[in-house]
Parts: C-alpha cells; structure tokens; sequence
C-alpha cells in the first residue's frame, strides 16, 4: 500500500476523524490506548501533509491544538457532556487544518 502525496491529501477530515474516531474506538472497546493509536496514527497522516503544505511552525501549531484538543476534551466533557466536547474539539481542529493547511493547493 502507498500512501497519496502529502500535497494531495485534505487534513481537515483527518483531523476530525482522528479525534471522534479516537474517542469511539477507545469508547465501544474500552480499550484507551485503542483510541490514542487511532488519534496518533490520523494526527502523523495529517502532519506530513501539514509539513509539507505550510511548512514546520505551523505544523507544530496544529499539533499542539490537535492533542491540546483532546486533552481539553476530558475537563470540556465534565462542563458539555462527552460528545459535545469530542465534537467540538474535532471542529475546531479540522477548520484550524483547513485555514492553514488544505487551502493552500
């Protein structure tokens, strides 16, 4: 299997994936460190394609709101209720990887 150029891949639905598809893997398993491989492995897809595309400060930026994300899910969760907070976390982090990233072409 080859990976698609990182130029051409869209990050933003990535990036999303990774946070929902995460927490329901870790979720419907129970299985935690299920859902952390699953954030990692969409949040180094996404990383090269960011890399690539805007270059590596803002790499380090969408990174840092990627698993800033999820961290701050867990207290938002407590405040909004789970999906909510996954939800919006995965939002903010898709438009932030669309702004920076995916309209660069």
């Amino acid at each position: 299997m080859q990976l698609r150029n990182a130029a051409d891949v869209s990050t933003a639905p990535i990036a999303a994936l990774g946070l929902v598809g995460g927490y329901v893997a870790a979720r419907e398993t129970g299985i935690r460190p299920l859902g952390g491989v699953v954030l990692g492995a969409a949040g180094l897809y996404a990383g090269r394609t960011w890399l690539t595309k805007a270059g590596a400060p803002a790499t380090a930026g969408l990174a840092a709101l990627y698993l800033g994300g999820f961290g701050a899910s867990h207290p938002l969760a407590k405040r909004i209720g789970a999906w909510p907070s996954v939800l919006t976390v995965a939002a903010l982090s898709a438009a932030a990887s669309w702004a920076v990233a995916d309209r660069r072409r």
